[in-house]
């Protein structure tokens, strides 16, 4: 064998023999990226589910508050409803506060979103709607 043909040989080998293992270092080096990307996208995730399930109980919390010859406590006791059929662990520690002045209602939901990483506390999360008191008025007058 001529000294160029076992130089070639050798340096084919040694190409291919040098790649072994480098699928694992670049799988070690990309996959922390990878799993961190997905367990954010899974939080942001909860996050805007948690937020939803708030708003959705302040809008209808303001829907019963602000009916005709309706109190605030009524508004408070539909969103606490709304709360407890869809809330479930979504939404933890949740609270309801219900101002009026007579004109105008708003309600005020409160709570925590699900934290999918060990040792840090969820998100907080506070939604409100408010809307105008409907009242009994007399046409032209």
């Amino acid at each position: 064998m001529a000294p160029s043909t076992r130089l070639t040989a050798w340096w084919r080998r040694r190409i291919r023999d040098g790649d072994r293992g480098d699928a694992a270092i670049q799988m070690a080096i990309i996959y922390p990226f990878v799993l961190l990307l997905t367990v954010a996208v899974i939080q942001a995730s909860m996050w805007y589910y948690a937020r939803q399930i708030a708003l959705t109980a302040a809008r209808e919390g303001v829907t019963a508050a602000r009916s005709y010859q309706a109190s605030p406590a009524d508004g408070a006791a539909q969103a606490r409803d709304v709360l407890a059929r869809t809330a479930g662990d979504s939404l933890a520690g949740a609270s309801v506060s219900v101002s009026s002045n007579g004109q105008r209602v708003r309600v005020e939901v409160s709570g925590t979103a699900q934290s999918m990483i060990p040792g840090v506390d969820g998100l907080r999360i506070t939604q409100s709607a408010s809307g105008p008191v409907e009242r009994f008025t007399i046409p032209g007058g």
